[in-house]
């Protein structure tokens, strides 16, 4: 099984990168920013609870997000792999993901920072938020998501970092370009 952690700023590609290697290598995507619209717009009590946050360019409290995501895995337990779009984004969460794999036998094969300058993201975000109607994609929530980024996601990379786990890739470039060299990272893991 082959187990990918694709993290980096709002706007950075991660899920762009993760439907390619989908397609790719066959691994099962969980997407928790997906995850987490699903449940808004479902109207849950957890869509509920996530879309005020949500909002507020913030992020949902990791228990739920572990709650969410260890439902998804044993949901597809035969997949060949994970790829993990948009988790952890907490050392908490980093911490939980590493227990839960290990407890099915399985851990993180790669972590994978999508690189992308800051102005690039904040242009990329403002025309997704015009294309797609993602009421979070706007200048103001923009920048809270990003400082969140910042605090909180940050220590999860120097976290994969300190166990030799964290691989990056730049996407200041085309989609094409980027891809090539998550494929030469993968291909020499396999």
């Amino acid at each position: 099984m082959l187990n990918i952690v694709i993290t980096g700023a709002p706007g950075s590609g991660k899920g762009t990168q993760s439907d390619l290697i989908v397609k790719n290598y066959g691994l099962h995507h969980i997407s928790t920013g997906d995850m987490l619209r699903a449940e808004i717009k479902a109207g849950s009590e957890i869509g509920q609870l996530a879309e005020h946050i949500i909002a507020d360019g913030k992020l949902v409290p990791d228990n739920v997000m572990i709650e969410m995501l260890h439902k998804q895995i044993l949901e597809h337990k035969d997949a060949k792999g994970f790829i993990f779009d948009g988790f952890p984004r907490t050392v908490a969460q980093a911490d939980a993901l590493d227990k839960m794999l290990i407890s099915m036998g399985e851990k993180i094969d790669i972590l994978l920072v999508m690189n992308v300058k800051h102005e690039t993201l904040v242009e990329r975000l403002i025309l997704r938020g015009q294309t797609s109607g993602r009421s979070d994609d706007n200048k103001e929530t923009i920048e809270k998501r990003l400082a969140v980024y910042t605090e909180n996601t940050l220590p999860v990379i120097e976290f994969y970092r300190q166990s030799n786990r964290l691989t990056e890739a730049d996407n200041n470039t085309t989609v094409e370009d980027c891809f090539a060299q998550i494929k030469k990272i993968i291909d020499a893991h396999q």
